[in-house]
């Protein structure tokens, strides 16, 4: 009995001894693994990262753009446009592993439009880039020209009423997104306005023909003035005389607003009247040399004398694109001559006249001329027919223009400082300012 104890004590000894002694199992290798909620994203998207990752105990992510988390899931969005490569660490009791997976991030592509509720045709609309993460930009205004900007905000103007599609592109080097608004342009209430030299004062002047009599500078023309003026409507542009250095007289033309002056037509001998052809895309002016020119409306091909009056002085032309006619006047020999545009077969019209403006309103058939040796201002059948006085101030034109829609006329009075219009009759004739110094040449625009 003893002996058997004795072999019972041996046998649990030597199990105990055993199971001490036994190797424990190696730890198992982490495996790194996850996935992303999206591959391709826009600078600002947030991604969810998913860790699928297997035997780890600890993470370590590296986003690439120098950030990391040791969140298990962690989120993430980029602040710049580029592929950029993950990494995700996984570490347990059996060592280190990593996987990697590669994000592309495009630019964010946004803008905006400056007073989008009340857009108007003739008034620049401004957009504004609110794009992120791009290297240049692509504008497509949705116009009848299919007008395109590279600008990073830029403004452009709509001439016509109506619902455009506006398309911005951002592009980076890894891609490009897009972003378009449709946006609706409203009719611009019609502002009328004359323009005119006011050569007392040196200024090119406009003013509305409300009534409020409200004068606003648009260009000083101090040492480059002359008495005559024409409007461009196709382009912006105003053009006008300048007489005031003898034998270096200048066309000079600028924008609407009065920037980007610049002498088209140079060296000449006290211009006067000047006129547009905007159908062959001529100017023309007459001179105290008895000359009628005309040039391309950037100054190019001059042609000088045109038509040239021996011992002649001009000072008004109007023409008459529609039949090929043109109306000068030469205040030396007291005569108004009608001719081809091209300056062939001149011929008195009116003999013993002697002023400083014509019109000639080939709509109505008829021509207003100034003449100061009656001191009125006269209007006749364009065959110089049926002449009868418009009105009788007296006072010295250099300028005359029509409203087609009012059918009213407007004109300068150089003595009497005012600016006046009537039906296209005479009737109805009202001053709408006074006290202006030495007006001169007009237009009218709206």
């Amino acid at each position: 009995m003893q002996v058997k104890h004795f072999l019972f004590l041996c046998f649990l000894a030597t199990g105990i001894l055993f199971n001490a002694c036994k190797k424990e199992d190696d730890p198992i290798q982490p495996t790194a693994a996850f996935n992303s909620s999206k591959t391709t994203v826009v600078v600002d998207e947030e991604i969810q990262f998913t860790n699928s990752s297997n035997n780890a105990t600890a993470f370590k992510w590296s986003f690439g753009d120098g950030t990391s988390s040791t969140e298990v899931s962690p989120k993430k969005a980029y602040q710049s446009s580029a592929v950029f490569t993950v990494s995700l660490t996984a570490t347990g009791e059996g060592g280190t592993t990593i996987s990697n997976a590669t994000i592309t991030v495009l630019p964010a592509c946004a803008f905006t439009v400056e007073n989008e509720n009340a857009l108007l045709n003739t008034t620049p609309v401004q957009f504004t880039n609110a794009s992120k993460g791009a290297s240049s930009y692509l504008w497509s205004f949705g116009d009848a020209a299919n007008s395109t900007s590279t600008l990073e905000s830029p403004n452009f103007q709509y001439n016509t009423p109506g619902t455009y599609t506006v398309t911005l592109k951002a592009i980076s080097a890894v891609g490009e997104t897009t972003a378009s608004k449709q946006i609706t342009v409203g009719g611009a209430p019609i502002v009328k306005e004359l323009y005119f030299i006011q050569y007392g004062s040196g200024l090119i002047n406009k003013m509305p023909v409300d009534g409020s009599g409200t004068v606003s500078t648009v260009l000083d023309i101090n040492g480059k003035a002359g008495p005559g003026i024409d409007y461009d409507p196709n382009t912006g542009k105003i053009y006008f005389s300048d007489f005031e250095v003898t034998g270096s007289g200048n066309i000079w033309r600028c924008n609407l607003d009065g920037s980007n002056l610049e002498a088209i037509v140079s060296n000449l001998t006290d211009p006067y009247g000047i006129a547009l052809d905007l159908t062959a895309g001529k100017v023309y002016w007459v001179d105290d040399l008895g000359n009628v020119s005309r040039a391309n409306l950037d100054g190019s091909s001059q042609e000088i004398g045109l038509v040239n009056i021996p011992s002649g002085q001009m000072r008004a032309i109007s023409l008459d694109p529609a039949n090929n006619k043109m109306y000068f006047y030469e205040v030396n020999l007291e005569n108004l001559y009608v001719a081809n545009m091209d300056g062939s077969n001149p011929n008195i019209l009116f003999s013993g006249v002697y002023g400083y403006a014509i019109l000639a309103d080939a709509v109505n058939g008829k021509i207003y001329f100034d003449d100061q040796n009656s001191g009125t201002l006269v209007i006749a059948n364009l065959d110089g027919s049926n002449k009868q006085t418009f009105d009788n101030d007296g006072t010295r034109i250099y300028g005359m223009a029509i409203d087609r829609t009012e059918n009213k006329l407007y004109w300068s009075g150089r003595d009497s400082g005012n600016l006046t219009r009537a039906n296209l009759d005479g009737s109805n004739p009202e001053i709408l300012k006074s006290g202006l110094a030495s007006p001169r040449g007009l237009f009218f625009k709206q």
